[in-house]
């Protein structure tokens, strides 16, 4: 009897630990962070994280992670699905020393491979070792709204990926005062697609940087005070209702490159147009003014 007794406990005793061990792993569909959080909490509510690096080992794949407080809750390695919201709080990330959000997902068990950045403000503190905002090395879908990158060595936004079709969205952004290029695509395999939308690239070596296998929109934003404010080379580049002023150049297509500008004010540039081995079609509702030299579209177009 007695020997049956102590089965029977041991049993017992053992889904009971097994039991607790599966809810302490689980992961959360939405998780919280604060600047007063801790790590060692479970992410709730009323028990946030303070990082996000902390937060996103206990948040489900596609789940979310939200700001309590505008923090700094540093930088972080996202590879699954996840959307990091802070809008209404503007969380911060201080990467002084790093890349703000790198982005590699390649689990095949991850069929979205999509990632949604809202409402965070990215600083690399002009730091020599400030690598860049964020980084996409590989995802199928990247949306980054409602933030600000700042102070980086490299790119605010550098897409690197060597397969597939990604797809990337840009909107409502300011990116400044980086040594490299504002958003920067370096497509080494597959081919990618990028929007950007009512946003403002400043203090850049080159405000939107486009490499080889590239396709992409630039809509409602200004490009002021850059090296250069676009540039395509070997991509297609559409460009719609900007403001290009103060840039040593104002736009060019390069080698390959396939340039389209519609409804835009290209002033106060050295060169307002600059075409070197692509071609560049300006269609009528553009305004060229106040450059040093204009420059010469290979095409002026009737807007249809």
């Amino acid at each position: 009897m007695f020997g049956l007794r102590f089965v029977f406990a041991t049993i017992v005793t053992v889904l009971c630990l097994f039991a607790f061990s599966s809810v302490a792993t689980a992961q959360a569909t939405r998780t919280w962070v604060s600047g007063v959080g801790d790590d060692v909490n479970p992410c709730s509510r009323t028990a946030p994280c303070k990082t996000f690096a902390g937060a996103i080992s206990k948040t489900a794949t596609n789940g979310e992670i939200n700001c309590l407080d505008p923090g700094g809750f540093g930088a972080v390695t996202i590879t699954k699905s996840i959307t990091i919201d802070c809008e209404d709080t503007q969380g911060s990330i201080l990467a002084a020393g790093t890349t703000g959000i790198l982005i590699n997902i390649t689990a095949a068990t991850d069929t979205k491979k999509a990632v949604r950045i809202r409402g965070i403000s990215i600083n690399g503190a002009s730091n020599t070792a400030a690598v860049s905002g964020i980084r996409v090395v590989a995802a199928n879908y990247v949306a980054v709204e409602d933030g600000v990158i700042d102070g980086f060595q490299n790119h605010g936004i550098s897409v690197e990926t060597t397969s597939g079709s990604p797809r990337v969205v840009v909107d409502r952004m300011s990116i400044r005062s980086n040594v490299g290029n504002g958003i920067n695509t370096f497509i080494t395999g597959g081919a990618l697609s990028i929007s950007v939308s009512n946003s403002v690239i400043s203090g850049t070596s080159t405000g939107v940087n486009l490499s080889s296998n590239t396709k992409a929109t630039v809509s409602g934003s200004r490009l002021v005070g850059n090296t250069t404010g676009l540039l395509a080379f070997q991509s297609s580049l559409g460009i719609i209702s900007c403001t290009v002023a103060h840039n040593t150049t104002g736009i060019t297509s390069s080698t390959g490159g396939d340039v389209r500008v519609m409804g835009t004010m290209v002033t106060s540039n050295g060169t307002g147009l600059s075409v070197s081995g692509g071609t560049l079609t300006s269609h009528i509702s553009n305004v060229f003014a106040g450059n040093t030299s204009n420059g010469t579209p290979t095409l002026t177009a009737v807007l249809q």
